[in-house]
This record gives C-alpha cells, sequence and structure tokens, in this order.
C-alpha cells in the first residue's frame, strides 16, 4: 500500500456478503453429488485432512473460495513472516520439511510446502467456490452444500455483487459427509473505534499490511500486541518508522527460544512430564529472569500462567523475536486502549494525546461458520467455535458433521483432528 494516499480499508473485512443482483445473465445453478467427504477450506487444516481420507481410501473435495490454497498465507501475511514455532510442531501428517528448511521456515518456504503437499497426495479442488449455506439434509441422508462461484462476480457501485455475462453464479454440492476446515482466521477483526471517521491518515488491517518500507518516517499506531502487532511494530522500527503500540490487555510475552531451544518445544517436553501450573511457573521465571519486570514497561501478565490459557481459551502467549528489546530501548512506544481517534492522531484512555500519520490493525481474525452452516446440534458457540473442548472438538453433533482446526490447538491440533475424522469416516464409508 502507498504510503502517499489516505486510505482506509476496513469495511470490506467486516465479513457480510453484499446482495447478488443479476444484472448482465440469469444466474444458473449445477448439483454435484459426491460419493466421499466434502472439506471447507483449502488451508493447512483442509488439506491434512484430504490427504489423510485419501490415504485411508475416502474420496474427498476440497471447496476454496479463493483461487488457490493457503490464500491467508500467500496473500494476507506479512512480508517478514516466519513461523512463530519450530517446524517440526507444523508439519502435516505423512510430509516432513524438507531437510534444508530452517528451524523456522518464511512464509514463501511454507506456502511451497503446502503447495507440493496437494500436489503430492493429488488432492482435489473446487477453487473460487465461497460456500454461502450447509445443511444436512435428514430425508435424503446427506449434506446439501451450496457456493458462490467468486471468479465469476464483480462488485459494482454502492457494494452489490454484480453477475458476469453467461457465468454460473452458484453451485450445489451434496455428500454424506462435511468436515468444516474454513479456519480460525476466516476474517479479519476490525473494531469500531470511536472517532474514526474524522482520522485523516490511513487505516488497514494488519491483513492487508506488507512492509515497513511503506511507513519510513512516519508515525505509525499498531492496535493490538500480539504476535502479530508485535513483529510489525519492530518492522516498521526497522524500515525507519516511528511506531507505538497500543496494549490493551494481560499479555504473555515469552522469549522465542530458551537457552537456544525454542521455547515451545521445552514447555511441550516439560508437558510430558510436569503439571501445566509447573512447567508454567518456569516459563514466567525464566521470561522474568531474562527480561525483567515486563509490567514495568507496559505488559502485564495475566493470572493465568502462558500455556493453561492457551489450553483453556486459546490465546497464544508472544514469543518475543527483538520487539521487547527495542520498547526497553523506548525506540517503539507502549500506549493504553485508544479513547478516540482524531483528526491528525489520537487520544488514549490515560488522557495523553499523539499524532499519527496511519494506523494498522493487528486485532486479529474470526471464524465464519456461523455464517454458513446450519447448525441444527449447536455444535459451535456464537463465535464459530465448537463448544465442546478438546480432544472431542473434531466430530460435530449433527450426523456427517466434521471439524479440523477450530480446536484453538495449532497445526499440531489441527493433524490431531486430521487424522481424528479420517479415521471415523473411513469405518463408515467401507
Amino acid at each position: 500500500m502507498s504510503s502517499n494516499h489516505n486510505t482506509h480499508i476496513c469495511i470490506s473485512l467486516m465479513g457480510s456478503v453484499p446482495n447478488a443482483v443479476s444484472a448482465l445473465a440469469p444466474a444458473t445453478t449445477t448439483t454435484t453429488f459426491w460419493n466421499g467427504a466434502i472439506v471447507v477450506g483449502a488451508g493447512p487444516s483442509g488439506l491434512a485432512t484430504a490427504a489423510c481420507l485419501e490415504l485411508k481410501g475416502v474420496p474427498c473435495l476440497i471447496l476454496e473460495k479463493s483461487d488457490g490454497i493457503a490464500s491467508l498465507w500467500k496473500h494476507k501475511t506479512y512480508d517478514r513472516l516466519h513461523l512463530h514455532i519450530p517446524k517440526q510442531f507444523c508439519e502435516l501428517p505423512h510430509l516432513p520439511f524438507p531437510e534444508d528448511y530452517p528451524t523456522y521456515p518464511d512464509r514463501q518456504q511454507f506456502v511451497d510446502y503446502l503447495e507440493n503437499y496437494a500436489t503430492r497426495f493429488k488432492l482435489d479442488f473446487r477453487f473460487n467456490e465461497q460456500v454461502t449455506a450447509a445443511a444436512f439434509d435428514s430425508a435424503a441422508g446427506h449434506w446439501k452444500i451450496t457456493t458462490r462461484n467468486t471468479n465469476n462476480t464483480l462488485l459494482g457501485g454502492g457494494g452489490l455483487m454484480l453477475q458476469q455475462q453467461g457465468g454460473t453464479v452458484s453451485s450445489e454440492f451434496r455428500a454424506r459427509w462435511l468436515v468444516v476446515a474454513s479456519g480460525e482466521n476466516a476474517e479479519a477483526v476490525c473494531p469500531v473505534i470511536p472517532g474514526a471517521a474524522d482520522f485523516k491518515g490511513s487505516v488497514l488491517h494488519s491483513s492487508l499490511y506488507k512492509s515497513g518500507a511503506d511507513y519510513k518516517g512516519r508515525n505509525v499506531l499498531v492496535v493490538g500486541a500480539g504476535n502479530s502487532g508485535m513483529e510489525i511494530a519492530l518492522d516498521l522500527f526497522n524500515f525507519n518508522a516511528r511506531p507505538s503500540l497500543v496494549v490493551r490487555s494481560p499479555v504473555h510475552i515469552l522469549p522465542r527460544e530458551v537457552f537456544g531451544k525454542s521455547t515451545f518445544a521445552v514447555a511441550m517436553r516439560l508437558l510430558k512430564t510436569f503439571p501445566i501450573w509447573f512447567t508454567d511457573s518456569l516459563l514466567v521465571w525464566y521470561t522474568w529472569a531474562l527480561m525483567g519486570d515486563t509490567s514495568s514497561h507496559g505488559f502485564h501478565r495475566p493470572a493465568v500462567g502462558p500455556m493453561a490459557l492457551k489450553s483453556k481459551s486459546g490465546k497464544t502467549p508472544v514469543l518475543d523475536v527483538g520487539t521487547f528489546a527495542r520498547i526497553k530501548n523506548r525506540d517503539i512506544k507502549v500506549v493504553p486502549a485508544i479513547d478516540h481517534l482524531t483528526s491528525n492522531g489520537a487520544q488514549f484512555v490515560d488522557g495523553q494525546v499523539q499524532q499519527f500519520d496511519a494506523i494498522i490493525l493487528a486485532t486479529g481474525y474470526r471464524s465464519n461458520v456461523p455464517q454458513w452452516l446450519n447448525d441444527k446440534g449447536n455444535f459451535f458457540s456464537e463465535d464459530g467455535f465448537p463448544r465442546n473442548p478438546s480432544p472431542r472438538s473434531w466430530k460435530g453433533a449433527e450426523t456427517g458433521l466434521y471439524v479440523a482446526g477450530l480446536g484453538r490447538k495449532g497445526i499440531l491440533g489441527a493433524v490431531f483432528d486430521a487424522k481424528s475424522i479420517a479415521d471415523d469416516i473411513s469405518q463408515l464409508f467401507f
């Protein structure tokens, strides 16, 4: 994004689907009967599940709303992104990472790995198919999935969806089994900030942020102190921008490595022997010894330990890659929650006022499952995640409904889901 334009880019991320208007040709619908399972989503969770099903002999079709696999990693991540945990914890089933990959593969390396994975297992896809509805037809004994073809539509004036001449805008798929693998990060969350209409600078979600090179010499406010917000703030500093970071709630910061070993890997090894409270105590003590009192720099720790919090709520601790040192050195400022925006900056809840040229919303993502799934069994909560805690979050309440990668356990959890789903469906298929 050019730094020379005052642009607000967030409305398109709110998740609502514009009304379809058949302006150029009548809509047509095709119906496909699939003898096997249909997976919604071609991210890591969907790929893992499809591969496990195929290896069990169960035909699998992946429906993906974008034009290819891993669209989030390809199009909605920043340039400097690397995996925050070692590659061995991010492998999909039956295919390790190449041996020459570094411990923390970068964005392109991970995308290449996923592309190779899809090719290796000869997975079947239907791209540009956005699922708009899915419901179980009890009379017919199968799932009915309706999609809109996103490749043959375009946005018209006022946000209306216009159909292209002769294009098929909807399809219907029917299958005995439905796997929801649309991801925890299906849609960007853009909070409503008072005064946003008055701010004359640029505002965009972190999913559209690419590099700090676009912000050289500018005052930039990053809203959100998770892994993305912390790393974007560091990236901005490295490109000679002047970043400030909003820290609104307690957060655990851990060093990415302990004595040269991945903190996550150390924690996983400890959990095999010790209870979670003891593991958390060791992690917090080591962090205090290495980084000092984080609360003196605006980062108050939650009452619950980092691994317990991850297990309970899915909230991931920050694995620091150098941002905190810049904060301690005051190269990156920490500010409290925003009270309201002004024409040239922001006023914070403590009363201080600062000027900013741009705002980046590192405010996370959400599931979109409630928008399209007819969840008669009330398996999902209002926020689009299974009500059942992991490890039972992979099997839905309704006949033939399965869920992969929505247990808030990262790729490790998605791999567990994929294997469990394939085992279960394969016993019913033959």
